[in-house]
């Protein structure tokens, strides 16, 4: 991660590649397969990203990088065919859920909304299927899916099977290696890990999928900029690093949180008391550095307590060097079985000691 994607060890050739800012390239002729011609198709900045990301998730082929996390979700979304079926959790990123069911009007879907954590219930409603979305653990309710099981029960019945792998990163689990067709990134997240860029990646392992979604990303332009790219390919050279720190101190919060007066509940897989601790310690490298909490006195608490936050940020996104936090049924198309005092916090790679205190004070306030 560190050594890929960089120049050749030659004489005066630089570090780190250069950030190529063209968007149209010289060419005669009628134009050939691996021929760049414009920016649009291609851009030699793209390529030491795409080169890293599909090396992380374990594909020969190269990612396909995307303006946006959301350009990313839309690619695999747009797999499914007119008239389709789709699988996916009744709790997942709620920008996943909206375009489903945008698609489930227009493109006239049947969509089949599932409880993750059930394994038997998933597969039962793969039967027909032509999609499965899965997410694992979902944002923002951190349930943790039998994804081997899922992924093989898929591929049994022949459905195309595509994992949002944003929470976990390739670092912590690769579903590629249990037979994921597809999996989709924001890469504005953990990959970037600044808060700075904006930025998506699907990877495949398949070069008819692959070549379809290039097609695909060519003709609809969701391309990203070369900055972006450059800027996420520097983010992810510090990523273990960051989520090592950065999960150390969620696992910590996590412990001291459970006992703490204000708060009813803490959702973190690296709990042991966590309904999804056993799955996540059998099938991931990590336990991630989201947990969610739910605050005694319900959503005016919440926000409250959000209001005195000094060293958390009060903002959404996550992934960042910076520790935010956030409730989530403040967005009006997050599920309403999300509780309403529900926090997200997205853990950063401060003092967690100082961490703490600034939860303690504000719920203590609140």
């Amino acid at each position: 991660m560190v050594a890929s994607g960089r120049p050749p060890h030659k004489t005066d050739e630089p570090v780190n590649p250069p950030i190529v800012l063209s968007s149209t390239f010289y060419s005669l002729g009628e134009s050939t397969a691996g021929e760049k011609v414009y920016g649009r198709f291609t851009n030699p900045t793209w390529d030491p990203l795409e080169e890293t990301i599909a090396k992380l998730e374990d594909s020969q082929l190269p990612a396909l990088a995307y303006a946006s996390g959301m350009a990313a979700v839309a690619a695999g979304l747009s797999l499914i065919p007119v008239g389709g079926t789709i699988v996916i959790p009744r709790h997942a990123y709620n920008g996943s859920l909206a375009l489903v069911a945008e698609l489930e009007k227009t493109l006239n879907l049947t969509v089949r909304r599932v409880e993750l954590a059930d394994t038997h219930a998933t597969l039962k409603a793969f039967d027909g299927a032509d999609v499965a979305w899965l997410e694992s653990p979902t944002n923002p309710m951190l349930e943790v899916a039998d994804l081997p099981a899922l992924l093989a029960g898929a591929k049994e019945q022949g459905v195309l099977s595509i994992v949002d792998n944003t929470f976990s990163t390739p670092l912590l689990q690769r579903p590629l290696q249990h037979g994921a067709d597809v999996v989709v990134h924001s890469a504005t997240k953990y990959m970037g890990g600044h808060s700075d860029v904006v930025l998506g990646a699907v990877v495949t392992r398949s070069p008819d999928l692959r070549a379809k979604l290039h097609g695909m990303r060519t003709l609809h332009g969701a391309v990203p900029g070369p900055f972006e790219a450059w800027l996420t390919l520097r983010g992810i050279r510090t990523m273990a690093l960051r989520l090592e720190k950065a999960e150390a101190n969620a696992r910590e919060l996590a412990r001291r949180l459970s006992e703490h007066p204000a708060i009813s509940k803490v959702r973190y897989p690296g709990l042991e008391t966590d309904p999804g601790y056993q799955r996540a310690k059998s099938q991931m490298d990590g336990f991630g550095s989201i947990l969610c909490i739910e605050i005694t006195g319900g959503a005016q608490a919440a926000d409250e307590m959000l209001a005195r936050l000094e060293l958390w940020t009060p903002a959404t996104s996550l992934g960042g060097v910076e520790s935010l936090a956030e409730r989530r049924r403040r967005h009006t198309g997050e599920p309403e079985s999300v509780p309403e005092n529900l926090v997200r916090l997205s853990v950063g790679i401060e003092n967690v000691n100082d961490l703490f205190a600034d939860l303690d004070l504000a719920l203590k306030s609140s």
